[in-house]
């Protein structure tokens, strides 16, 4: 049977399977802070999550990287284990990605002063991380960039939004915006502050795209390698202020689409469009599906559709769900929750898709009780059953007019 033949095969394979769905936690309810996760599965099937815990976030210096490890073929998860530690700073928001020879990396950023826009993103690889315990790091380094000055477009664009929302500015959201400003003339905010949340995306070129954000102008740019990670330069900024954590999703005839948290009015997932493989990147606009300043992230599938996993309110983290489309995210035909409680906070997912076909969903999962992180595997089917019980959410809390514009500017920044 040749290549294609096969492929064919599997895909109708899995459009038929039977719906499948499971799920635990990664660890027991723990005291901590245990936030922020990444997970990836190795060659030989295992999957690794990693998560920050410590005492808080940004403000509290014992937070560290931790990690977890599930062996193919068993139930059980290991032991949570340091995977990095910054003596005395916080290490916050981790994603990894395996690369085309089978190398691991983790990304984190290294807080310097106990504020967000003071972070710099670190990066370890290793070629040895079957297990026990932590990878075998051959490759320690830190991702430094140097964008061109975008202070000229990012005023325009902030020109716009003052006017479009100068009604509702409070004096104190003015002095904000007057600030930010300052900083964005100041070569120092422009090349600090850059932080990881989700995967990077593989181009068929080899070119790594690493989507950071900036909690000090709350938007979004690509650092990006043509040398599988050796060095790093900086896209052009996505600019939309409140459009921060994108994820990556490549069309088939080559755009590239980030969806994007929304910290600003809207309530609504954001998104942009790349015709030059990430350099540069077009208007922010708002998608109809609902986002509560929580962040999202999403996979294409080996069949050709998209997934994004998502809080799908337009207030509070108690839901997340997943979505599929089946024509590269002009529609959302199928939606399934995979939690909803009024009490809990499910967020922070990261999603991947595991060479047989199962997708795998990682989330940050606080409940009374403690925190942990929450582990889901399921297969297209599953999201495309529709039970009767699962409902649109956006019925329950309608949203805001749709808009083709950005959002107004954020006024705080929820982690």
């Amino acid at each position: 049977m040749n290549a294609a033949v096969w492929v064919a095969f599997s895909l109708l394979a899995t459009a038929d399977a039977a719906p499948q769905y499971s799920a635990e936690l990664i660890f027991p309810l723990h005291h901590e802070h245990n936030h922020a996760p990444g997970v990836v599965e190795a060659p030989g099937g295992d999957l690794l999550v990693s998560w920050y815990r410590g005492a808080g976030e940004r403000s509290a210096d014992d937070v560290a990287v931790y990690g977890a490890r599930r062996k193919s073929g068993e139930a059980a998860w290991s032991e949570p284990f340091v995977m990095a530690d910054t003596p005395g700073f916080p290490d916050c928001n981790t994603c990894m990605m395996v690369d085309r020879h089978g190398r691991l990396s983790l990304f984190w950023p290294v807080i310097i002063a106990n504020s967000w826009e003071s972070c710099i993103t670190r990066r370890r690889a290793s070629s040895d991380f079957a297990g026990p315990g932590a990878p075998r790091w051959g490759q320690d380094d830190w991702i430094l960039l140097k964008p061109d000055d975008f202070s000229g477009p990012a005023n325009a664009e902030l020109d716009k939004l003052v006017e479009k929302y100068k009604l509702l500015l409070t004096e104190d959201l003015r002095d904000e915006i007057a600030e930010g400003r300052r900083k964005l003339a100041d070569k120092l905010y422009q090349r600090l502050g850059w932080q990881p949340r989700c995967k990077p995306t593989v181009l068929p070129t080899g070119r790594i795209l690493l989507p950071l954000y900036s909690d000090t102008f709350s938007i979004s740019l690509m650092a990006i390698s043509d040398d599988e990670g050796k060095t790093w330069y900086a896209s052009k900024p996505l600019l939309g202020f409140g459009a921060i954590q994108p994820t990556v999703l490549r069309r088939d005839n080559g755009e590239l689409a980030a969806y994007m948290r929304d910290n600003g009015l809207e309530n609504r997932i954001k998104t942009a469009v790349s015709h030059d493989d990430g350099v540069t990147w077009g208007p922010v606009t708002a998608t109809d599906l609902p986002n509560p300043g929580a962040g999202i992230d999403g996979v294409r599938l080996a069949n050709g559709h998209w997934l994004l996993v998502y809080n799908d309110l337009a207030d509070g983290r108690n839901s997340l769900a997943v979505s599929v489309s089946d024509d590269e995210g002009r529609s959302w035909k199928w939606t399934r929750r995979l939690e909803h409680e009024p009490s809990g906070s499910f967020h922070y997912p990261a999603v991947i898709q595991g060479a047989d076909g199962t997708i795998h969903v990682v989330y940050s999962y606080f409940v009374e009780g403690g925190k942990s992180m929450k582990h889901a595997a399921f297969n297209e089917a599953w999201v495309r059953e529709e039970p009767a019980a699962t409902e649109s959410a956006a019925a329950e809390q309608p949203l805001p007019p749709s808009s083709a514009t950005e959002a107004a500017p954020a006024a705080a920044v929820v982690p």
